[in-house]
């Protein structure tokens, strides 16, 4: 299994630079589908909710301070993915690759893991909150989005 530092090496090989913001939104993307389609974590690392949405404290210990990021900036190694973790972070970059770090991140405030996980923690708009997403809302939620997808609604 990666870790989230491959997969954002991955990422940002794939992608070029991109903010540290887009970095974490892809790379909790590239989680979620991953974990519906595959029913297994991408990596080990967890995402907390944090105002501006999901994060992942390690990986933000890596990029701490960076506004922008380029391939090289975070400690990974992208051939530590396996083919199907490629094969998912590729779909998911594929599909929400242009998006811009806002638009992930409104995306993820209006998604049940993010807001499940402040309600549990009682935060309210922009504060903070080190509460983590659990797996089983985050492949929940996925898995709907699949199953829609496969009944004939656009893709990721």
């Amino acid at each position: 299994m990666a870790a989230i530092n491959d997969v954002a090496a991955y990422i940002l090989r794939a992608r070029g630079p991109m903010s540290a913001m887009k970095l974490q939104k892809l790379c909790y993307y590239a989680y979620g589908y991953h974990l519906a389609w595959e029913e297994r974590p991408l990596f080990p690392e967890r995402f907390e909710a944090w105002a501006n949405g999901p994060v992942s404290p390690r990986l933000y210990r890596c990029h701490r301070g960076c506004f922008q990021l380029s391939a090289g900036d975070i400690p990974g190694d992208p051939a530590a993915l396996d083919e199907g973790e490629q094969e998912s972070v590729d779909m998911v970059l594929a599909g929400l690759g242009d998006y811009t770090a806002h638009q992930l991140s409104t995306m993820t405030h209006n998604e049940a893991p993010w807001v499940n996980a402040r309600k549990r923690a009682g935060a309210v708009l922009l504060e903070r909150s080190s509460e983590e997403l659990l797996d089983e809302e985050i492949f929940e939620f996925f898995d709907a989005l699949t199953a829609a997808n496969a009944d004939g609604e656009e893709e990721v």
